[in-house]
Parts: C-alpha cells; sequence; structure tokens
C-alpha cells in the first residue's frame, strides 16, 4: 500500500465508500464492545414495544467506531484521528446496508508543522443519511513525519 501523505490530499477529494451490511450480531457485538448494557441494542422486543421502533439498532460509540474505521482505512496506519464530530439523524437496523462516504473538506498544516485534513463523511441506509460527521485528522508531511510520535505542543488536535 503507497503511504498517503498530507500533500496528496486537495479539498474536494471524494474518499471510495464503504458499503457494510448491518445484522443483528452486527449492533448485539458493538453494544457488547462497548458495554453499553441497554435493551434496545439487544432486545427485540423491548425496542419494538417499549421504544417503539422496528428492531433493535447501533449504538453511537459502534457508530463512532465504524466512522473511524471509515477514515483511518483511508489513511493508512500513520493517519491520527485528531477529533470527530457526529450527528445521529436517524436509527441504523439488521438489514440496513450502511454506506459511509466522505470528502475531503480542507488541508492545513499547523504551526508545529502537523499536516491535517477536515472530511464530512456520511453514514446512509438506503437512501436516508442516517449520521453525519465532521472529521479532524492527522497526515503525515513526508515519509520521515509520523503525528503519532507527536506530544504536547506538537499534537494540538
Amino acid at each position: 500500500m503507497t503511504e498517503l501523505l498530507h500533500g496528496d490530499v486537495k479539498e474536494g477529494l471524494e474518499l471510495d465508500p464503504l458499503s457494510y451490511d448491518v445484522t443483528s450480531t452486527t449492533v448485539v457485538l458493538g453494544a457488547l464492545a462497548t458495554r453499553d448494557w441497554r435493551p434496545q441494542h439487544h432486545d427485540y422486543h423491548f425496542a419494538t414495544e417499549r421504544n417503539g421502533v422496528q428492531d433493535i439498532f447501533l449504538n453511537a460509540p459502534n457508530q463512532a467506531a465504524w466512522f473511524e474505521r471509515y477514515v483511518t482505512d483511508w489513511t493508512g496506519a500513520r493517519g491520527r484521528l485528531g477529533r470527530m464530530r457526529f450527528r445521529m439523524k436517524g436509527s441504523v437496523f439488521p438489514g440496513d446496508t450502511m454506506v459511509f462516504t466522505g470528502v475531503v473538506t480542507g488541508t492545513e498544516v499547523d504551526d508545529a508543522g502537523c499536516g491535517w485534513a477536515s472530511l464530512d463523511v456520511t453514514l446512509k441506509a438506503g437512501d436516508e443519511v442516517k449520521t453525519t460527521c465532521a472529521v479532524r485528522v492527522a497526515l503525515p508531511v513526508d515519509l520521515d513525519d509520523n503525528p503519532w510520535s507527536r506530544r504536547g505542543e506538537r499534537w494540538q488536535p
């Protein structure tokens, strides 16, 4: 795999989409991994009868992990997430196909020499936007740079 460098990234660049078919196992394992014991993420009857939704659904930390995977699959091993803000607009259920898409909205090199890319990432199921996410991710500025080695004043996400 070719290493993604800050200079390779320009505003308007579209990331390749990622599709994933959601199953009940996807939902339950995500809830378990994030220690979320709330029943709407594993109990069909609770979700449908008590919450009035169609099925169990992905929790917020599970969605966050999918956004992180999408971005770091694109950046490669030396890409380092600085911050992520997302807004859930609808639930993701078993039987949905999640499709992640992203676009670079800006790039910069900060005063400490760290290269940054800003992204807008969208999670859709069918034609419906389920979650939007704004991401700031550090990228190496050259082959000798590694954002993971930055600490203190050299790391300002």
